[in-house]
């Protein structure tokens, strides 16, 4: 069995051969998922016996977060898809913006978004709108894939209202106006390098050949038919917007009731806010609303949203599968052991201790969470500010999503992406990103005494 540094380095294989067998062997990622994860087990610590059950576990609880949410978005993006929303609102976009700047609209749509929404839903609700603006201004899908991902990453992990920022700020002791607008100062420069600098970079080498297949194409460009009533532009933003805002009114009414958190109407909004429930809504709103825009019968809208849903659900919850026997096996405890044995920088430490459990969970919260449970207390006696500290941490869980991140699959399978593909779009400008925001948090403690809160 591996205990210890064997156990890091078994972590280690484990992730080579899950390339090699998707890779060069073309296994297809849920398999390859599975069995990994039952290996890596295995030759840990874990009771042979309870191998499965956790492997069971980690892939239940990983759709109980995202499995509803997946289907209900792929069938929310298919009533706006089929009813010429997502290609009015990317019309609109261009109108509004221009072409050249249309990866600065979506860099900015994406950091809006993601304050308060769950990574995976605002990826999946806004995937199709992406796919059009890339037909339309014949940009490369990588390219708008990169923004809208690292965006949306990168704002979850820094700016609050989102869990893990919260908790950051909680454990480092900073008050929650000064984090926020700091943590929003830091992740605009990480999303205008990981996302949009190195998105237009990688866009030129990851082209739409292949990717955006020519009936679609055709599909979406087509002469609209004179006989079907053309939906507005208003309509088509509403429509997106409603979910987003339905999830936007449990965040902020939770705040205005959080002294009394059982009244009638924080009850009310966050029953209507909960993230499954206000796709359940809006799916339900657009069944009625948008029934005049479409032609297709709505039995063949939810038979398409079906198809779709089956393989990205299998891969979702295959990769929690992998990041619950990361968990159990206490890689992330032995990484922490390791790393608090060496003398560097208080920030840079920080961020490394994020980074690398980001890395080896999975999980951009549990590692925020992890990190600053640590850290945190130590923030006057590191003798660095609390709010740079915290910073420095939440910046370490922007970036390095690997194959055991269930948020990986997501953005392979909506993005239209392969593994290797993934890697170079979603791992590598997240990794890009964090690093730029700790960069600005560094130029930040410069003005240190100065700044407010600082």
């Amino acid at each position: 069995m591996l205990t210890g540094n064997a156990l890091i380095v078994g972590f280690i294989v484990a992730l080579i051969l899950l390339f090699v067998f998707i890779i060069k062997f073309k296994w297809d990622a849920f398999i390859s998922l599975l069995v990994i994860a039952i290996g890596l087990g295995l030759v840990s610590s874990i009771p042979a016996k309870d191998v499965p059950g956790i492997v069971a576990g980690g892939f239940g609880s990983t759709l109980t977060g995202v499995g509803i949410l997946i289907g209900l978005g792929i069938i929310f993006g298919q009533f706006l898809a089929s009813s010429g929303a997502i290609s009015n609102i990317a019309t609109g976009m261009l109108r509004a913006f221009g072409v050249k700047k249309s990866p600065y609209a979506m860099g900015a749509t994406a950091i809006t978004v993601s304050i308060p929404v769950f990574f995976d839903a605002a990826f999946i609700i806004l995937h199709k709108l992406i796919q059009n603006l890339s037909i339309k201004t014949k940009i490369s899908l990588s390219t708008f894939v990169a923004i809208l991902a690292i965006g949306l990453i990168t704002a979850h992990s820094l700016i609050i209202p989102t869990p893990g920022p919260l908790v950051v700020a909680d454990q480092v002791g900073s008050d929650i106006g000064i984090f926020f607008i700091y943590g929003l100062l830091v992740a605009i420069p990480g999303v205008l390098v990981g996302g949009i600098i190195y998105g237009k970079f990688i866009g030129k080498r990851i082209t739409n050949e292949g990717r955006l297949h020519p009936s679609e194409i055709t599909e979406m460009e087509e002469t609209k038919d004179p006989n079907q009533k053309e939906i507005s532009t208003g309509l088509s933003f509403g429509m997106l917007l409603l979910p987003i805002v339905l999830i936007l009114s449990n965040t902020v009414v939770g705040l205005i009731f959080k002294e009394n958190p059982d009244h009638i109407v924080n009850t009310f909004f966050t029953v209507i806010g909960d993230k499954n429930v206000a796709l359940l809504i809006s799916v339900i709103v657009a069944m009625f609303v948008l029934k005049p825009y479409i032609k297709e019968d709505s039995s063949k809208i939810f038979s398409d949203a079906f198809d779709q849903s089956g393989m990205v659900i299998l891969i979702t919850g295959a990769g929690g599968a992998f990041g619950k026997v990361v968990q159990e096996t206490g890689i992330g405890d032995l990484i922490i052991d390791l790393m608090q044995g060496l003398s560097m920088p208080a920030l840079l430490l920080a961020f490394l201790f994020s980074q690398i459990l980001r890395a080896s969970l999975g999980s951009a919260t549990v590692a925020l969470v992890t990190t600053s449970a640590i850290m945190g207390p130590m923030a006057v006696e590191l003798g660095v500010s609390p709010v740079l500290l915290g910073l420095a941490i939440c910046a370490g869980g922007v970036g390095l999503s690997l194959p055991n991140d269930s948020g990986f699959w997501v953005v392979s399978k909506f993005g239209r992406l392969s593994m290797t593909e993934t890697l170079k779009v979603w791992s590598i400008g997240g990794f890009l990103s964090g690093v730029t925001a700790l960069i600005a948090v560094y130029i930040l403690s410069m003005f240190t005494g100065i700044l407010p809160g600082l």
